[in-house]
């Protein structure tokens, strides 16, 4: 039996629920790379090229949106200001409202309603024919595009084997350049009034988005809801059915049984977990954690919405490039961010998890540095400081998209979407709010000291998260979430005939240990689970097309 009802070792829980013994993490753990996990990474990982698409196209067609004849009356400065403001507004409020539910209500239901909401906020937003109707839709989209980063990093890193999730979730992030790519030579495009008459090439670019998230949406019915999940929530039998058919298809394409799970988990199922459980959780037990999820989100946001999504603005002051061609130079940037997460992916799964993070953040806001101390000589063309961008967002993107991984691996299963939508809206107001305040003001003056400033900034920024990376960051590589961070409702981890009970998994203890990874070992005995294999061990899944993911 994979959940069986186990007696219960002390009173009821608050929402009188059950304990079980299961083995169905375990069993999602040891599960190899198969084609249903390509399903998973297709109908999940694909939003964020949507997403990547909608923030390029804006940025590329504010010019033209405020000329007349566009079909709407908004100024450049409500487009780049406003527009700018209240989809970031509405990301963080959209993480934490969808966040909290996520958590309550499941993975599977969320990333629907979520990709529902920005689906219709963007077919709106191509039918605006004022400002304020554009505005608001702007606002909308961003809301379903923040509770998309909670529902689906939860429901990624709970679907995918433990010796693949590093290198998947990197990727899938990372895929928002993808649409970056496609966005700015979309705009390209859409700006060319020889093809496309002015009031109607933006409006496309709104509709295929649109478009593509139906498609999305469609499939995303086949992606189930996480076994994890179910289990809490007194749902074992329809993990137990999911698992068991996942199991089975894999069987038939191989060949061959799946090996044995190693490991049971004990937990005592519950309904929901309070706001004050998860602040105590996060702030209290695991606070150095929280330090680094700051840290992280926060020097990567800096860096993206501050100064990177400025980029354009930089080539046509600086340079003299025509706006209608900052398109190519921002499409061969997009290409350096989706190559970082892609080729550095596997490594943060071998040579692991604090070696990557930290020297990800350190490389990127060192060659930063550098590309501030060339711009000041004066010794950069659009062209070497487009190739300096490419070099900087190789390890920066690597880096910005293991943040998103950090957060939802090092914190209990049921503060999981919580933790990300928390994050995730911290660092992204910083960034997208405080960050293009004090940087536009730099960058606008067209004084080449002022922007050296602004570059320098967002790399302290960088440098400084990776060295909080290198002492505080949690070596998760090929580990159980459970081992990481123990559940709330755990009661037990069992491997073989020994029980461990209040101690937990490794790391169960929050931040006590020597380096800020793990409790104390020695004060509950041996690890659930067996060491980790060496990097060479864990086989790769099939390299990843280049449009669809890892």
């Amino acid at each position: 039996m994979a959940a069986a009802e186990a007696p219960s070792p002390g009173p009821p829980s608050r929402t009188g629920g059950r304990t079980i013994v299961t083995d169905i993490p375990a069993r999602l753990d040891r599960l190899p790379w198969s084609r249903w996990h390509w399903t998973v990474v297709i109908g999940l990982g694909t939003v964020w090229v949507l997403d990547g698409l909608e923030v390029t196209v804006v940025g590329n067609i504010a010019g033209r949106l405020a000329e007349p004849g566009s079909g709407v009356a908004i100024t450049s400065a409500q487009i780049t200001g406003v527009a700018a403001a209240l989809y970031v507004a509405g990301a963080c409020s959209g993480a934490l409202f969808w966040g909290r539910l996520t958590d309550r209500h499941g993975r599977k239901r969320l990333f629907m309603i979520t990709l529902a909401v920005y689906l219709a906020a963007t077919a709106l937003t191509a039918v605006s024919w004022t400002a304020w109707w554009f505005l608001l839709f702007r606002f909308l989209t961003g809301f379903g595009i923040g509770g998309e980063y909670a529902a689906i990093n939860s429901a990624i890193d709970e679907l995918i084997p433990a010796q693949h999730r590093g290198r998947v979730d990197l990727i899938i992030n990372g895929s928002f350049w993808l649409g970056a790519v496609g966005g700015a030579l979309l705009s390209i495009v859409a700006l060319n009034t020889d093809l496309l008459p002015k009031d109607v090439g933006w409006r496309l670019t709104f509709a295929l988005g649109a478009v593509l998230a139906l498609v999305i949406l469609l499939v995303r019915r086949h992606v189930p809801e996480s076994p994890r999940w179910l289990l809490i929530h007194g749902r074992e039998r329809e993990a137990e059915e999911i698992v068991s058919g996942i199991e089975h298809r894999i069987e038939a394409h191989g060949g061959e049984r799946l090996p044995e799970p190693a490991g049971e988990l004990e937990i005592r199922q519950r309904e929901s977990v309070t706001f004050t459980e998860i602040a105590r959780t996060v702030f209290g037990r695991y606070r150095r954690r929280a330090v680094l999820g700051f840290s992280l989100f926060v020097g990567q946001a800096f860096l993206y919405n501050a100064i990177t999504f400025g980029f354009g603005a930089i080539l046509t002051r600086f340079f003299a490039v025509p706006t209608d061609r900052t398109g190519y130079y921002f499409a061969a940037i997009a290409v350096g961010n989706f190559c970082g997460p892609l080729l550095l992916g596997k490594l943060f799964d071998t040579v692991g998890r604090r070696v990557m993070i930290s020297s990800t953040y350190l490389l990127s806001g060192l060659l930063l540095f550098g590309t501030a101390w060339l711009f000041d000589r004066g010794a950069l063309s659009a062209a070497t400081l487009t190739a300096c961008w490419c070099a900087v967002l190789f390890f920066a993107s690597a880096g910005a998209s293991s943040a998103y991984l950090t957060v939802s691996e090092i914190f209990p299963m049921e503060t999981r979407a919580m933790s990300i939508a928390f994050f995730y809206a911290l660092g992204t107001a910083a960034g997208g709010i405080s960050g293009p305040l004090l940087f536009a003001d730099l960058t606008g003056t067209g004084k080449v000291g002022d922007t050296v400033l602004a570059f320098s900034v967002g790399a302290a920024l960088m440098c400084v998260a990776g060295l909080v990376a290198a002492a505080l960051a949690v070596p998760a590589e090929r580990r159980p979430l459970e081992d990481i961070a123990r559940p709330l409702t755990a009661v037990a981890v069992r491997s073989g005939t020994s029980t461990r009970g209040a101690g937990g998994a490794g790391g169960a203890e929050g931040d006590r240990g020597p380096r800020g990874d793990r409790g104390p070992q020695g004060a509950h005995g041996p690890p659930s689970q067996p060491p980790p294999p060496s990097p060479s061990s864990p086989p790769s899944p099939p390299s990843p097309p280049a449009a669809s993911g890892p």
